[in-house]
This record gives structure tokens, sequence and C-alpha cells, in this order.
């Protein structure tokens, strides 16, 4: 892998949270703030089946990434990476991802447990995973 590619990937997930930006079809950005957390050659993040994130995903692999706060608050001059997101539905990718995940954040580790613990009982939409590649991203429409 070449080491500015290492670098940025590195420089994404040191962050505590990230603003995912995704793209309507009209174009228009939409920014959720959410963990993140290096996995290989990607940053992964995870959501649950049936959210607006991965529905605007599914017509253009387009996003961007910034360093934001929880509540999603970008800083001024904020750097921004863009990349092409994957989407992670087979149940081994999104364990690996929910692996990654659990290994920097210690509440992400707590909720696997419990879900494991209770998912017998408690129905839960699926989890999805998102593999976000940096680089050239392609343009936004279908794909």
């Amino acid at each position: 892998m070449d080491h500015d590619l290492t670098g940025r990937l590195d420089e994404v997930a040191a962050h505590r949270y990230v603003s995912l930006t995704t793209f309507r079809r009209s174009g228009d950005p939409v920014a959720t703030p959410m963990w993140v957390a290096r996995n290989g050659a990607a940053v992964v993040l995870i959501s649950v089946e049936g959210v607006g994130k991965l529905r605007r995903l599914g017509h253009t692999s387009r996003v961007e990434l910034r360093p934001c706060d929880v509540r999603g608050r970008v800083p001024a001059g904020a750097a921004v990476w863009h990349g092409t997101a994957q989407l992670v539905r087979d149940p081994e990718g999104v364990r690996e991802i929910q692996r990654a995940m659990s290994a920097k954040y210690p509440l992400a580790r707590l909720g696997n447990a419990a879900e494991g613990l209770l998912g017998r009982w408690m129905q839960r939409k699926p989890r999805v995973g998102i593999r976000v590649t940096p680089g050239v991203t392609p343009p936004c429409g279908p794909r």
C-alpha cells in the first residue's frame, strides 16, 4: 500500500467522530456524525439497515469525511477526505467491521456484547457496514 494512502487512512481513523457526507440523487449533501475505525486498506463505519444514508449510498458511492464532534459540528478549516463507499451486508464482513469498531470504542464492545446476550429475545434491524476507500471519487449519479 502506498505510504501517502496509509497516512490518509490513519489521519481519518485517528478522529473519534467523523461527519460522513452522502449525496442525494439531486447532488445535495447530507452529513451524519459517526464513529470510524481503520480496517486494512479502508476506514469503516457501521449503521442499521433501512436508514437514509444507506439508500443514498445505493445510488452513489461517493462520500466525504470530515472530523467533527458528537453533534456533527465540523471545525472551521477542517480537512475533507473524499472516498468511495462500499456497503457490507454479509454477516462475516459485518462482524469484521464490528471487531474493528470494538477495538477502538469500548462502548461498541458493550453494545456488541449486549446484542449477543439479548439478540435472541429482541428483534433488531440488521447491521450494515460501510467500507470507505480514499482517493478518486466517482461522479455523482447512478453507478
